[in-house]
């Protein structure tokens, strides 16, 4: 399979690269600055996410969205480069997946209230959150792409460990056998792969817990 990864020098996209290499795939990373960061057996294409047009992007099986910023100034980017991304490959084969946040997910049956709406929710991170939930808003409505959005667990660790047990869930906030909500950035790569692999959540938005 071959796999793109937009924002491969992150810490989560490094962690998507490297298992997907693991894995035996054809996988470039798609980074705006050379990086001395990016895995060493993956291919590079230095591009700058607004400049990518669908010729770059048409030989992927899958293209993983794990742009990332956490600026405030910079912060309506998660609106518009998904915006941009969605209408390169409207009406195309390709797939989309979306390195997504936790603040979106909801924490009542209903689905009308948000864990970043929660009185417990840290201001500090309402804006990167609300920003993020309208951009899976606006990809919810894109009927013509084939897209998928995973949002980790509430607790992100980026050192934790890989351990591959996982649980999915929906759209709600999810809870391991412990009572607890969290995964590491390793586990939610292999789910990301997992879900690149078997194609379970076409045009929907899902979520994993380190078991």
């Amino acid at each position: 399979m071959k796999i793109a990864v937009i924002g491969a020098n992150g810490k989560a996209g490094t962690l998507i690269v490297k298992e997907a290499l693991l894995r035996g795939h054809d996988v470039t990373a798609i980074v705006r600055k050379p990086s001395q960061n990016v895995i060493p057996k993956a291919k590079i294409l230095v591009k700058d996410l607004f400049q990518l047009t669908y010729d770059d992007l048409k030989s992927f099986d899958v293209i993983v969205d794990a742009f990332g910023t956490w600026a405030l100034e910079s912060l309506p980017l998660h609106q518009t480069s998904l915006k941009h991304l969605t209408d390169i490959l409207s009406n195309k084969p390709n797939r989309l997946f979306v390195v997504g946040g936790a603040g979106s997910l909801y924490i009542n049956p209903e689905h009308t209230l948000r864990l970043a709406d929660s009185p417990d929710f840290p201001e500090e991170f309402k804006p990167l959150a609300t920003n993020m939930a309208k951009a899976l808003d606006e990809l919810k409505k894109c009927d013509d792409v084939q897209w998928t959005y995973l949002s980790p667990a509430i607790e992100f660790n980026a050192e934790g460990e890989r351990t591959g047990r996982y649980v999915t869930g929906g759209e709600q906030v999810l809870m391991n056998s412990k009572g607890k909500s969290q995964i590491s950035y390793a586990d939610y790569a292999i789910a990301v792969i997992d879900e690149a692999e078997k194609a379970k959540h076409i045009k929907q938005r899902f979520t994993v817990v380190s078991e």
